[in-house]
């Protein structure tokens, strides 16, 4: 019996990685990923940008509303904030290599104009999307993986990781197979959310001067 179940139903980006190449291969091969459900609603696969050997490696968590529409990580407003706070604790952003933990955009609409919400990727669906995050891993071979939230710290830490118990800390770790130093903090996100966002983002922004001194 031949079986009808779709690719997304295995939860595994796996099948879709290439067999060789570069950050290219893996961005054309990402553009036609089915690894889980959310693909089906998502305008594009985002993946990351920057050039392979940038010495730290931004993960957040998934793309945002301009994210998707635009197709590349960070173009939004917690990706601006997100290059202001990196400008001011010493590190250009220009020299990073940005990405999401998920590639896709999970979201809710509501309102009569169906605004696009956010909403948070399950551990199953960024269990899902892991594979690509190693295959990035593997070519960049960043000094420092700068863990931006939860989800992406769960992505790489597992599922005991807890952002306010790290944050501005420099932690060693296996990730993938390789020894990593990853400095966990808050996703630009939560700034902009923030009922003091001033203090907030100076929080942010100590936490990215960590990372600047490991770098330096």
């Amino acid at each position: 019996m031949v079986s009808t179940k779709a690719p997304e139903d295995a939860y595994t980006a796996e099948p879709f990685l290439p067999d060789r190449g570069g950050l290219a291969a893996l961005r054309k091969a990402a553009a036609d990923c089915r690894g889980c459900p959310l693909h089906r609603d998502a305008t594009q696969t985002v993946f990351g940008r920057g050039a392979a050997g940038a010495r730290v490696m931004l993960v957040g968590e998934q793309p945002g509303d301009q994210e998707d529409r635009q197709g590349k990580p960070f173009v939004g407003p917690a990706g601006k904030l997100l290059d202001r706070a990196l400008e001011e604790a010493g590190i250009d952003p220009a020299d990073a290599y940005v990405t999401n933990a998920v590639k896709h955009f999970k979201f809710t609409q509501t309102g009569p104009r169906k605004r696009r919400i956010h909403k948070a990727p399950t551990l199953r669906e960024t269990a899902a999307c892991g594979p690509w995050l190693a295959a990035e891993l593997a070519v960049v071979e960043p000094e420092l993986i700068v863990v931006l939230g939860a989800t992406a710290g769960k992505a790489l830490l597992g599922s005991s990781f807890r952002v306010t118990q790290v944050r501005g800390t420099v932690l060693e770790e296996e990730i993938h197979g390789r020894r990593e130093r990853l400095v966990p903090t808050v996703h630009p996100s939560s700034v902009l959310r923030a009922d003091d966002r001033e203090a907030a983002y100076r929080g942010l922004v100590s936490d990215l001067e960590v990372a600047a001194r490991v770098l330096s």
